[in-house]
This record gives C-alpha cells, structure tokens and sequence, in this order.
C-alpha cells in the first residue's frame, strides 16, 4: 500500500464509523409492545360467557399525537344466530398508566361479513388517537370491550387487571410534565412538535447527543487527515 492512498483510506474508515456509530445511537426504540393474554368475562343478552383472546397493541405518530391500534387475535363471545355484514359494531376502552391516567376510547369497522351462529365474533381492530398532557412514561392496557349487534349490548371485562400491552415514552406539547416501543413496543415511549417528530427527553437525548459529537470529532479527525495527505502530496511535486 503506497503513502498517498493510506491516509485517505483511514479518512474514509473514520467517516464510516462516525456515521455508523451516529446512526446505532439515534436508533434507541421509542416503544415497547407485548402481546398479553387477556381473559374477558362477557355479558350477553343470553347468558355469561368467557373467552381468551391475545391482545396487541401498536402506535404511530399522528400530528402532535399516537395513532393507537388494538388488535384481537382470537374472537370473544358468540352470537345464538347469525350476524350479518355490517351487523356488529365493536368499541372498547384501554387503560392509561404510568404518568398518566384515565382511559383512551378505541373503535373500529363493523364486521366486514357474516358470522355464523355459535361461532367466536372475531373483533376488527380498534384505533384512536392518543394526545400526551404529560412527558414521561404512559403504559396502555386493555379495558372494557363492547359489542352491539341486532339492537342489544355484550359488554366483556378483563377478569383480572392484564399487564400493559403497550409502553410509550412520550413528550407532551410544550415539554410540561415530568418524568418512555416495537410493534411494538416502542412504543408505543413517544412525544410531538410541530414537523412531526416528537422530541424525546431524558437519558436518551444525552446518549444521542453524545453520539453526535463523538461523530463530529471523527468527522474533523477524518478532515484533518484529508486536509494533510493533500499538503503533503502538494510539498512532494
């Protein structure tokens, strides 16, 4: 290997390290989401009835807030005759926890086509949009689902308070509050400004600003470099 071509080639290995290092720095997950095994206990206009279904849940930015989806995975309930398309209309409330509270209403499409009678009523998934007031950690936990269908009402409640399916570290509006998924999970772990991207707080800004100047120096490093092999081939002729 001749001198000339040396140091530019430790000049490009140190610009691609940069970067690399940079980019596995800003890359930190915003939202972490797990699927939990939820045991509805419903109320039918005909009867009790119990139904284990796993839930998921997943977030998207949306303007200053999260797009927050509810997926079943399994149906719940059953109808004693069939139900049409269009007959069935799910609803369901989730759960707000970590430096928030209250619940956050969800809804989604009537059923697309028939169920049969007797058959589990499988639930489309169910979405709404999350606002933070509060910067810091929010978990989202399944609620009450409720079902209407041919004029009356099947409510079905978690026998037991279920684990979060969803965690999200979020920055409210203005930075006010106080104290973070893949699908989910993170994720959500979110925030919002006005481009659309919603700042993030905490330990992981001074991770990624510390990777921004650690990337910086090896981008000076790399100039210099650069800058002296060119002085040095110029001195040479």
């Amino acid at each position: 290997m001749s001198y000339r071509t040396y140091p530019k080639r430790t000049a490009a290995y140190a610009l691609s390290a940069a970067l690399a290092g940079s980019a596995v720095l800003m890359a930190a997950p915003a939202a972490h989401a797990t699927v939990q095994n939820v045991n509805y206990q419903c109320k039918t206009p005909i009867g009790n009835k119990s139904a284990v279904s796993p839930i998921d849940m997943k977030s998207v930015r949306s303007g200053g807030g999260y797009k927050i989806t509810m997926s079943f995975q399994k149906g719940v309930s059953s109808s004693p005759v069939e139900l049409g398309k269009g007959a069935m209309n799910p609803s369901a409330v989730i759960r707000l926890g970590g430096v928030e509270s209250g619940t956050l209403a969800v809804s989604g499409p009537a059923n697309a086509a028939a169920i049969p009678a007797n058959s589990p009523i499988r639930i489309s998934d169910l979405s709404g949009t999350y606002t933070p007031k509060k910067s810091g950690k929010v978990t989202f936990t399944a609620g009450v689902l409720t079902i209407k269908a041919l004029g009356t009402t099947t409510t079905c409640t978690p026998a037991r308070t279920p684990d979060p399916s969803l965690e999200l570290d979020v920055t409210a509006a203005g930075g006010s509050g106080g104290g973070s998924g893949s699908s989910g999970g993170g994720g959500p772990r979110s925030g919002s400004s006005g481009s659309g991207q919603l700042p993030q707080t905490g330990p992981q800004d001074s991770t990624v600003a510390l990777g921004m100047l650690g990337g910086t120096v090896l981008l000076a490093g790399a100039g210099g470099a650069l800058w002296l092999n060119r002085r040095h081939q110029g001195a040479a002729r």
